[in-house]
Parts: C-alpha cells; sequence; structure tokens
C-alpha cells in the first residue's frame, strides 16, 4: 500500500536555498534524542514506539469490551476533556457517516462525547436525550479529578445507574485511567468497572493509540487493526535511520520551522476540503499547541474547513497580514461517487459541469486555492492521503505526532509538558472556595474587589 505523502515545494520557494537542507543535522539530533531518550520530557516518550509495541492480543481484549458496550447500549457517551476525547472523536467523526444522528445506524452504538466543557444547558440537554436510552459511560481521566470530566462523570454515573440498576450499570460503565492511583481509579476498584490503563509515559495528546482513542473507535465499529498497523508503517516510514531527504516527518518539521524563524511565519492554518476531516484539525491543534506554546515561542495553530471558510476567512488569508503559512490536507479517493447533473433551463449556468464528479470539482477548488494563496503570498504545504480509511488515518496520526516531537526540539522547548495549563484552574478554584486554596480564594477576591 502507498503512504500518504508531502509536497513541500510551494512552501520551499519562501525560502532562501538551502535552508531546508541546513536543518537536516538538527533534525538529526532532534530524531536522535527521541530515539535515545535524551531530550527534555523523556519521560513522556512512551507514544514514539507505541504502535509497535500494541500487540494483537491487546487488541483483542479492547475489542471484546468494545463488544460488550456495542451488544448492551444504544449510546455510549465518552467523557473526558483534551487529548482524553479529541484523538477519538477526529478518527471516529472522519470515518462515520455524516448523518449517522439523524438517520440512526441500527449496527452500531452512536457515540457522544461530553465532559469537555461545564455548559450547563449542554449538560442539561444530553443528560434529557438519555433519559430513554439504554447508555455507557467511557470515563477517560488520569486523576479523576479534571473538573469538566468529573462533573460530568457524576452526572452520568448516577443516572446510569437510576435507569439500569448499579448491577448492569457495572457492565456498561468502563474506566480508563492510571494504573494504581486517582480518583477514578478508586472509582473503578470499588464498583468493579472494566478498566484499561492510561500509560505513565504517554502524555494526553499523544494517546490516540492507547485505549483512550482505541476503544471508542472500536464501540464505533471502526476497525482499530488497521488503524494500528497504518501508525506501524509510518513509524517505519520516518524511523531515526530514514535519510532526511526521505523522512517526512522530518522535512515538515525542518520547513515549519525554517517558515517560522527564518521567514517570519508565525502562524499556520491547517486545512482541508474534505468535511469529515473537521476533528482532525481540532485534534491537531492541541498537538501542536500544547506542544510547542511556551517560553514565549511557538507557531500558532489554527485551522480551516474549505471551501466552507474561504467565504468568511478566505479574504484574510489572500490578502491579510503575511504572518501565515498553510498546510492542506488532501484526500486523494473519495469513498463515494457522485456525478453532477445536467440541467435543461441551466439557469445557475453550470451546465459545463455536467457530467463530472463532485469531487472533481471539489480538487480543482482545492488547486485553484492552493495557486491563489500562493500567488497571495501564503507558503503552501500538501499532504496527500490517498484515502480516507483507518489505515491512512494511523499514518497520519503518527506522522503528526512525530513531526512534532522533532519541530518542539527544534524550537528548542520541552514538547511533552503544559506547564501553562494549570493556570486557568488555580484561578477557577479559588474563585470556587475549593478546600485548600483558602489563601488564593482572598487573594483573588481582593484583586477583584480594587
Amino acid at each position: 500500500m502507498k503512504n500518504i505523502t508531502l509536497d513541500t515545494s510551494k512552501a520551499t520557494q519562501f525560502l532562501a536555498a538551502g535552508t531546508v537542507e541546513g536543518y537536516e543535522a538538527k533534525v538529526k539530533a532532534a530524531r536522535e534524542a527521541l530515539e535515545n531518550g535524551t531530550c527534555e520530557g523523556n519521560d513522556f516518550l512512551g507514544w514514539l514506539h507505541l504502535p509497535t509495541e500494541i500487540s494483537d492480543e491487546f487488541l483483542s481484549e479492547i475489542q471484546t469490551v468494545a463488544n460488550t458496550l456495542r451488544e448492551k447500549c444504544e449510546v455510549v457517551v465518552v467523557a473526558g476533556i483534551g487529548g482524553s476525547y479529541l484523538g477519538a472523536r477526529a478518527v471516529i467523526e472522519a470515518l462515520g457517516n455524516s448523518f449517522a444522528w439523524l438517520i440512526g445506524d441500527k449496527k452500531n452504538p452512536t457515540i457522544m462525547f461530553a465532559g469537555n466543557n461545564i455548559g450547563e444547558d449542554y449538560l442539561y440537554e444530553l443528560t434529557e436525550y438519555l433519559k430513554d436510552k439504554k447508555f455507557g459511560v467511557i470515563n477517560i481521566s488520569k486523576s479523576g479529578t479534571t473538573t469538566e470530566t468529573a462533573l460530568t462523570f457524576r452526572l452520568l454515573k448516577k443516572q446510569c445507574e437510576a435507569q439500569r440498576g448499579k448491577a448492569e450499570a457495572k457492565d456498561v460503565i468502563v474506566a480508563i485511567t492510571d494504573a494504581k492511583k486517582g480518583a477514578a481509579r478508586t472509582c473503578a476498584d470499588k464498583e468493579g468497572y472494566k478498566s484499561f490503563i492510561i500509560p505513565d509515559n504517554v502524555g494526553g495528546r499523544f494517546s490516540v493509540l492507547t485505549p483512550v482513542g482505541l476503544l471508542p473507535i472500536a464501540v464505533a465499529g471502526f476497525d482499530i487493526q488497521a488503524l494500528v498497523l497504518g501508525a506501524q508503517d509510518m513509524e517505519k516510514a520516518t524511523g531515526v535511520n530514514v535519510p532526511f531527504a526521505d523522512n517526512i516527518a522530518a522535512q515538515y518539521a525542518a520547513v515549519r520551522q525554517g517558515l517560522y524563524t527564518q521567514a517570519g511565519k508565525k502562524i499556520e492554518i491547517i486545512a482541508n476540503f474534505q468535511p469529515k476531516l473537521h476533528f482532525i484539525a481540532e485534534w491537531w491543534k492541541q498537538l501542536y499547541g500544547e506542544s510547542e506554546g511556551k517560553d514565549n515561542k511557538g507557531i500558532f495553530p489554527a485551522a480551516c474547513d474549505f471551501t466552507t471558510d474561504l467565504h468568511s476567512m478566505g479574504q484574510w488569508i489572500q490578502d491579510g497580514e503575511r504572518s501565515i503559512f498553510e498546510t492542506v490536507i488532501s484526500v486523494e479517493n473519495p469513498n463515494c461517487k457522485l456525478d453532477f447533473p445536467a440541467d435543461e433551463e441551466n439557469l445557475d449556468g453550470l451546465n459545463f459541469l455536467a457530467g463530472k464528479r463532485v469531487d472533481e470539482v471539489n480538487k480543482m477548488a482545492e488547486l485553484g486555492t492552493r495557486l491563489a494563496h500562493v500567488d497571495g503570498g501564503v507558503p503552501n504545504l500538501l499532504i496527500n492521503m490517498p484515502a480516507l480509511n483507518e489505515y491512512y488515518i494511523g499514518q497520519l496520526i503518527y506522522f503528526f505526532e512525530v513531526a512534532c516531537g522533532i519541530s518542539g526540539l527544534l524550537e528548542e522547548v520541552n514538547p511533552f509538558n503544559q506547564p501553562g495549563v494549570e493556570a486557568y484552574k488555580k484561578n477557577m478554584f479559588a474563585l470556587l472556595n475549593k478546600p485548600g486554596y483558602e489563601a488564593e480564594s482572598k487573594a483573588i477576591r481582593e484583586r477583584l474587589a480594587k
């Protein structure tokens, strides 16, 4: 099978000759630091060889639990935030029927996501929707005390037990959490839930190929073996001994850093012409934003869905401040076929498209947009996926992960921590008068009173 490919030619033309090649030694050193565990954050490198370490037995265990949920639930709610839900949602939304929530899917349970906000209306409407449903919960939390997820899980746990009884609820609530410690682990052990472990050495944003992503994806009815196989093949294609010129992760990292440091491009827009990839972009935003945005450094990750956003953001992208570059994810072959019809009256003037596949029109929009943006001063990288399926999404996930590790080290930050995430939590806990935050509560209220 073919691999995904990367075309950097429409980006490197904005850089001085030899700029990308000039990164080869630094990229090699970064990739070796990842491989040898000699970089900052080396206690969070468990994702690096995760694809090839996943056994058939482990996938079989995941699938067995998924089958239980599939058999016993009409709806499964995934409770998690950040990396605890974005990867699973990205894959499920990319592979699923865009209108499954309307037409109903008799073969697969509806997968819903919660625990990623504190919206009272959202949670009320969710609990109302679930009142007449046979539902289960996948609770994903390392600590079990992350406010958004813990609040949601408490609501769902009580509702599930009330509707199905404690004995039956025990079979349809699954915990994905720490091996030994934390509130979620204590709850799972006490209630007798089936549980899976979040590896200590894999951060949330790199966790798609752990039970965090694999279980919800399997419950949704998708092929987790093919997903892992794609990641395994990309792990080999981007390995430490793969030459710089042939390693698309190394090339992507080098071009990004060249555009950032040499050409003043501070914002990267991930763009697609396939609406199913919307949450792939959301996952990518967290991966790169949380990995690179620290020490007052970092390319700002943004996302656009084209052609939709060309009618809202297109003007800014074409003619606005030239601080941006684009990475376009292109899907070579759609999974369905739809031809554009002829019309006798031709009132819309579109008969020149009659007989063409809709995807051909879309591809010309993609090519025309890329050319226009390059002409407007926007460097453009192109990632080509041969098809939108589990195998190539597995490749894409691992490609972005390893390129992110390299890129963060090139930027000279620790790509695997997220110290800035805690700031809002401390303020929130102080404002809510959480026990143990008395001094902070007093200080912040005095500050607000001024």
